[in-house]
């Protein structure tokens, strides 16, 4: 099968996940009532979530950038930065054509001689280490939160989330044993972004006035988080609703409130990664440090 056509195939059945998650979706909460909480929101709260959600995005870039050094492609900050609002614009609004990490990728190769495998390498490095907090903020949530079920696994969580950091510096030292210098800098970098997101969550859960305890909120989230990295839908639509729905569910919390919270966090994201549209038109310039 031709790549083009395999991409248009794939980049279809994204189109058709999201859509059918999204009419699930629809079928199972009350839209006005969410609507409804979500136009009552408190708008300087929201202000201050997207304050924290865009702290979050130059805490990730600042990442990558470290990634980029040490393949000796010393990007400046202001660069990787608009590289980045950029590749946030591909993923989330043209799936279908160049993805946003693609696109940094063939950015990176074509300006500086860097290998394929390496560029490849590190923009992976990059995403896993973000997963790797969100799986460790959540391991921490599961414990604290007061659910019978989970709270037989307390020991057992707490194990694994130690585990993992200790499974992915052994898997940096083996295969990517080049970036391995950035190893913890890349690992405080992602447990300050994951903070953040939390923080912006809190404040939505604020500005939609949800005054109850906000741990599963924030457990949900960081759940939905993760499946939502998952490649099957567009931009994670539809599936981060759906976990939130489940999650909602799973720990007796309000569906509507619950899927509210994630069409907020959604708009703030599509918000904050329209802006990239401007380096779409604008052909960044990729400036070093020695430039």
């Amino acid at each position: 099968m031709e790549t083009g056509l395999r991409k248009k195939l794939i980049t279809i059945a994204k189109i058709a996940i999201s859509v059918i998650l999204i009419y699930f979706i629809f079928t199972k909460v009350d839209f006005k009532e969410v609507l409804q909480i979500v136009k009552n929101s408190d708008f300087v709260y929201l202000i201050a979530a997207i304050l924290f959600f865009i702290t979050s995005k130059i805490l990730a870039s600042v990442r990558l950038n470290l990634y980029f050094h040490e393949l000796d492609v010393k990007l400046t900050q202001k660069s990787n930065l608009e590289l980045y609002l950029l590749g946030m614009f591909y993923n989330l609004f043209l799936p279908g054509g160049i993805g946003g990490d693609a696109y940094k990728g063939y950015l990176i190769k074509k300006e500086f001689e860097v290998g394929t495998k390496k560029v490849v390498s590190v923009l992976v490095l990059d995403r896993l280490s973000g997963l790797l907090l969100l799986f460790i903020y959540a391991c921490i949530l599961g414990i604290l939160l007061e659910n019978t079920w989970l709270n037989t696994y307390d020991i057992p969580i707490g194990i694994l989330s130690v585990l993992s950091i200790v499974v992915f510096w052994f898997l940096n030292k083996r295969f990517f044993n080049f970036v391995l210098p950035v190893f913890w800098k890349s690992f405080g970098l992602s447990a300050l972004v994951q903070l953040a997101q939390l923080i912006c969550v809190v404040f939505i859960l604020l500005a939609l006035k949800i005054d109850t305890n906000s741990i599963p909120y924030l457990f949900i989230f960081l759940i939905s988080s993760i499946v939502s990295v998952l490649p099957l839908t567009i931009g994670g639509i539809g599936s981060r609703e759906v976990t939130f729905f489940y999650g909602a569910t799973l720990l007796a919390l309000n569906e509507n409130t619950s899927i509210s919270v994630s069409m907020v966090f959604f708009l703030i994201t599509a918000l904050v990664s329209l802006f990239g549209i401007f380096y779409h038109f604008k052909k960044i310039k990729l400036k070093t440090a020695d430039q």
